[in-house]
């Protein structure tokens, strides 16, 4: 993985420092709303209710929504053109080892490296688009908002932060058995590929159909696995729900909290689960494609550092 990075770093170096300063800002107002939302339901359980007070209330809570979503979407636009120029940068090098390859007579077989040019560098150009502002964005967001709900109710941000962890360990045990299926897929496809550009193909259609059915079933593998960890964490996230109901509700029963720091919690939940899906999602994407990427660091040969620079022919 820290191959991977190092080669992103080394290509939008300038580029990812802006995203991550973005992601920063992003994460930082994550809690905001949730304090507005706090004071707007105790506002309205208090005995002397003011208009005035409720209008100022929502329109600070509206305010900063737009401008969480303002600086979401510069960093969405600015990522998403990242990717894109990255995908052009894998494509351009790419290129120019086939034409090394067609110069040299190296064994690069062409249905590999059509695959790479027009799959694989695609697929490893948006990763590196958001690289390192997405799991900065993520993991801020989490910090911001368990750190709020502790703040507020020390017990309703340990149930918080408890539901973390097991998440985390089911998703390493599981990626661990699907990056085998992934390094697999990809081989079989690249074989696949190769043979549909060389010989009769009436003799080896059959030869191929075999190994699309390997494909499809690695895919089932893989569904087996994802799912089954997806059901998992769907199983903590309810808990982790309802256990900070009970224990809210048990608090403002004995006069030890307030509706809006329960509500606050609730709403904290959710915004928790958002980023730890995506977490557990980008790391899926991690695993996959340090494969990718050192699969097509074979296609260089021996010295690919000569290609970090585009060579026109």
């Amino acid at each position: 993985m820290f191959r991977l990075y190092a080669a992103i770093w080394r290509a939008s170096a300038g580029r990812q420092i802006i995203l991550i300063l973005l992601s920063l800002a992003i994460a930082a107002l994550a809690a905001v709303p949730l304090e507005f939302q706090r004071d707007i339901i105790n506002h309205l359980t208090s005995e002397e209710i003011k208009t005035d007070h409720l209008i100022m209330l929502g329109t600070g809570m509206m305010g900063v929504i737009l401008l969480s979503l303002v600086l979401k979407w510069i960093l969405g636009f600015r990522a998403g053109t990242l990717g894109e120029d990255l995908i052009r940068l894998i494509r351009q090098r790419l290129l120019v080892r086939a034409i090394d390859v067609n110069e040299t007579g190296e064994d690069v077989r062409k249905g590999t490296m059509t695959t790479a040019i027009s799959a694989e560098a695609e697929e490893l150009g948006k990763f590196a688009g958001g690289a390192f502002s997405d799991p900065v964005v993520q993991i801020g967001t989490l910090i911001s908002v368990i750190g709020y709900i502790s703040s507020t109710q020390p017990g309703l941000g340990l149930i918080a932060f408890s539901m973390i962890i097991p998440q985390i360990i089911i998703v390493l045990v599981s990626q661990r058995k699907v990056n085998t299926f992934v390094a697999e897929r990809v081989h079989i496809l690249r074989s696949a590929t190769d043979k549909l550009t060389i010989g009769d193909i009436n003799e080896l259609a059959k030869e191929i159909d075999v190994q699309f059915d390997e494909i499809f079933e690695t895919r089932r593998k893989m569904f087996i696995w994802k799912l089954s960890a997806k059901f998992l964490l769907s199983v903590i996230n309810g808990a982790g729900t309802v256990g900070v109901l009970m224990l809210g509700g048990w608090l403002v029963l004995n006069g030890k909290t307030d509706v809006g720091t329960v509500v606050a919690a609730t709403s904290g939940l959710g915004r928790i689960q958002g980023p730890t899906s995506f977490l557990i999602a980008f790391y899926r994407q991690v695993s996959a494609n340090r494969i990718k990427y050192d699969l097509l660091l074979e296609l260089f040969g021996d010295h690919p550092e000569q290609y970090r620079r585009i060579r026109r022919p």
